[in-house]
């Protein structure tokens, strides 16, 4: 409890930090600090999900059960993304056009992923690691941001037409996901931190390299293979290794490698790293309660980043490729409106996620079926993405203020679900003894 306490205290410091470095950094500098941040923060969720890789294992002869977690995970995923799409064009648009509901569906995407790199970090320091839930919200976790991650391209398509980009990130996708299955477990080389490390930094300079040499060609829909699925599948495919421990009464046994101290302490450390610098990534709010705010959006994240130097009009956003939008909400809306809408917006998307507790009941009691329900409510890294994205394509106004705030509030709230995670898998222990 005292390290889900901490995480979540280093995840609020870089949030509120995310909110108050505009002010004192020049906006000349604060680029360059935003691309440092993001570039951290990715090797940091590699380091993690490089470990996450290693300890994910699978039978190959139960294919078929795969298959239906994939189908739980996407629509864990579908539910909240179409919640909060109604309510962004129902509520807060003047009028339900092609157009709002093109830039509503793209940036409602931000309530589909769960944080799987928080919420690894989360379970594993609260001492779930060894639960049921934790085993089946792993498979579900990655399925839930690769579904995400893979509807970002039709939904592409849908705002700006068919780019040829596009097409170019789904063949590194499959291609990773076959390597993890073909190779599970069968690769001999290092897992000590040293080398994951390493292994971390080689994976994102591939992935910069890409994304930058892709917008010399066109840098509207750059190339960009996110760290979060080669991280994963490197990971799978890295054998297992244990090494001889000895205890207080000088017995012999073995033990996961990842398991020695200084390696649990390295883990620790990246762990904190890489929560406040999720809370930093998050980009600076909007002040859409006046229409005199001199607030700059600059920030640069995980699918497609670019650098917004100036503020959004609430007023006149234009898709790329897309005609004038309606107004999405007043320019002078409230900021206790805004506040309402947030936490409306943030309740109806983790409704979205309760689906899993409907399903799983020849496995698990009702109990550890809410806990993996609810364990699938952080957001973070992905939904952060999917925001910047949608600024980068001229959507801006209280839809995408709301939108980040809630963000904001589900990843201060992350802790309270690990929490009540915890508590329900207790108490579930007890009733099955």
């Amino acid at each position: 409890m005292k390290k889900i306490a901490l995480l979540s205290g280093f995840l609020l410091l870089g949030l509120i930090t995310s909110q108050l470095l505009p002010s004192f950094i020049h906006v000349d500098y604060y680029a360059g600090f935003t691309q440092a941040v993001r570039i951290m923060t990715t090797v940091a969720l590699g380091f993690i999900m490089i470990h996450v890789g290693y300890e994910f294992d699978i039978d190959k002869s139960r294919l078929r059960s795969y298959g239906w977690d994939y189908a739980v995970a996407a629509t864990a995923a579908t539910f909240p993304w179409i919640f909060v799409a109604i309510y962004f064009v129902f509520v807060l648009s003047d009028a339900s056009t092609l157009t709002v509901w093109k830039e509503s569906l793209l940036a409602s995407r931000f309530a589909a992923p769960t944080s799987a790199g928080i919420l690894f970090s989360m379970l594993a320091a609260g001492g779930l690691a060894a639960t049921w839930m934790y085993r089946k919200i792993k498979i579900l976790a990655i399925f839930d941001d690769l579904d995400t991650v893979l509807l970002m391209i039709p939904l592409k398509m849908f705002l700006v037409g068919w780019k040829w980009q596009l097409g170019i990130v789904i063949a590194p996708m499959f291609l990773l996901l076959w390597a993890a299955w073909r190779y599970l477990h069968k690769l001999r080389i290092p897992i000590t931190w040293p080398w994951v490390m390493t292994y971390t930094v080689i994976i994102t300079v591939i992935s910069e390299i890409v994304y930058y040499s892709s917008k010399l060609i066109d840098e509207v829909v750059p190339i960009h293979i996110e760290v979060l699925l080669p991280a994963f599948a490197f990971g799978c495919m890295i054998v297992r290794k244990n090494v001889t421990i000895k205890n207080d009464k000088n017995e012999e046994f073995q033990e996961d490698i990842l398991e020695k101290p200084v390696e649990k302490k390295v883990t620790l450390l990246v762990t904190i790293v890489f929560m406040v610098l999720v809370g930093l990534s998050m980009p600076a709010i909007v002040d859409i309660a006046g229409p005199s705010s001199d607030v700059n959006l600059i920030d640069q994240k995980i699918v497609d980043a670019y650098i917004i130097s100036k503020p959004v009009d609430p007023t006149n956003t234009i898709a790329a490729g897309a005609e004038q939008s309606p107004n999405l909400a007043s320019p002078s809306m409230s900021w206790g409106w805004i506040a309402i809408h947030v936490l409306i917006v943030t309740i109806i998307s983790n409704i979205g996620k309760i689906f899993p507790l409907f399903c799983y009941r020849k496995e698990a009691h009702w109990k550890e079926r809410l806990a993996l329900a609810v364990g699938m409510f952080p957001r973070g890294e992905v939904g952060a993405g999917v925001l910047i994205i949608s600024i980068s394509y001229g959507i801006g106004g209280a839809m995408i203020t709301i939108a980040m705030l809630s963000l904001a509030l589900n990843l201060m709230l992350t802790g309270i679900f690990i929490v009540t995670v915890k508590k329900l898998l207790d108490n579930s222990e007890m009733m099955t003894n």
